[in-house]
C-alpha cells in the first residue's frame, strides 16, 4: 500500500515550511496532517522509519505500510530468501520479518529425522511413531539401503530391513543354521525351523507331535516302533516308551514290557520281584519247584 498520509507535489501558491520557514512557492513540498513542509524538514521531523534498514523513508522514496510498520520499497523482501515481495502474498513473523508464502510454508513443515531439511506438501514421506522422514531418507541402519515404505523392524533409536535384521537378531536354526524369521520352535533350548524339525526315516514333521530322540535323531511314534525300538520278548510289540507299559525290564540282551514280564508258568507279573531264569524261560521264585 502507499503512504496515504500525505501527498507530495510542487507549490504553486505562497506557502512557507511550517518547519523551516522557507518559502515553498515553486519548489517540492510535502503537506501531513494540513501541514505544509520543504522535502528536507520531511525526511528529518516527518519521515517513517524503515522498520527493516532503519533508515527514514523519504518524500522521494516509495514507502510500503502494514500494521503500523514501514519500508522503503527496495527493503520488503523475504528474510529468507530475498525475493521482492512488492505485489507478492507475505507473512510478518517474529522481529518483524516479512517472508514469502513458499519460505513459510518450508519453515513451518515438519523437519525430515534423516537430513533435518523440511518434507513440504507434495514430498513422499515415511511416519513412525510421531517421527517423519522423506522417503529416500528412510534408510536401513546396517546396510543404509533405502526402506522407503517397505518392511522394517526398529531396535531402540535404529532401524533395519528385514535381511538386516535377519541376519542381525533372528535366532539361528540348530539343523540348516540359516535365521528364523517367523514362527519355529524349541527344543533343549535350541530353536528350529518348523520344516526342519522332522522325523529322521519318514521325515514328517514332528512339531506339536510325539517324537522319540535317539543319539541326536528324532523319530515319530510309527518310525521309532518300526525302525528303532526294542521289541518285546513276551508279546514281540515294539516297546516304545509311550502309553501302557513306560517302565521297561532289561535282562541280559532281551527287554520286556513291564506287564509283559511274568512267570512262565503261573503267569505272575514279576516287574520289580524276584525270578529265575530256567532254560531261557523266566519263572517266579516258586515255580521252579514244582516243575
Amino acid at each position: 500500500a502507499g503512504p496515504g498520509s500525505y501527498t507530495v507535489g510542487t507549490m504553486s501558491e505562497r506557502f512557507d515550511c511550517h518547519y523551516c520557514r522557507d518559502p515553498l512557492q515553486g519548489k517540492k513540498y510535502v503537506q501531513k496532517e494540513g501541514r505544509h513542509c520543504c522535502v528536507k524538514c520531511f525526511d528529518k521531523f516527518c519521515a517513517n522509519t524503515c522498520i527493516e534498514c532503519k533508515k527514514p523513508i523519504g518524500a522521494d522514496s516509495k514507502e510500503l505500510h502494514f500494521k503500523n510498520r514501514y519500508w522503503h520499497d527496495s527493503c520488503f523482501c523475504c528474510f529468507k530468501c530475498y525475493k521482492s515481495l512488492v505485489n507478492e502474498p507475505f507473512m510478518l513473523r517474529e522481529n518483524n520479518k516479512v517472508w514469502c508464502s513458499n519460505c513459510t510454508a518450508a519453515e513451518d513443515a515438519p523437519r525430515c529425522k534423516g537430513c533435518f531439511k523440511p518434507i513440504i506438501a507434495g514430498d513422499q514421506n515415511v511416519e513412525y511413531k510421531k517421527m517423519v522422514w522423506h522417503k529416500d531418507c528412510f534408510t536401513c541402519s546396517q546396510c543404509k539401503q533405502v526402506i522407503g515404505s517397505g518392511s522394517f523392524f526398529p531396535k531402540g533409536d535404529d532401524f533395519y530391513c528385514v535381511s538386516c535384521h535377519e541376519h542381525k537378531f533372528a535366532k539361528t536354526c540348530a539343523k540348516c543354521k540359516n535365521p528364523i524369521t517367523s514362527g519355529g520352535l524349541t527344543y533343549q533350548e535350541q530353536p528350529w525351523h518348523s520344516e526342519c524339525f522332522i522325523c529322521s526315516n519318514c521325515k514328517k514333521q514332528l512339531g506339536g507331535k510325539r517324537f522319540t530322540a535317539v543319539e541326536d535323531q528324532f523319530y515319530c511314534v510309527e518310525c521309532y516302533k518300526e525302525c528303532v525300538a526294542k521289541k518285546c520278548a513276551g508279546c514281540k510289540n515294539p516297546i516304545t516308551g509311550f502309553g501302557r507299559g513306560t517302565s521297561v525290564v532289561n535282562y541280559e540282551d532281551e527287554s520286556w514290557h513291564d506287564y509283559c514280564f511274568k512267570c512262565t508258568k503261573c503267569a505272575r507279573g514279576l516287574a520289580n520281584k524276584r525270578f529265575v531264569c530256567h532254560n531261557g524261560k523266566i519263572y517266579c521264585a516258586e515255580c521252579p519247584k514244582r516243575l
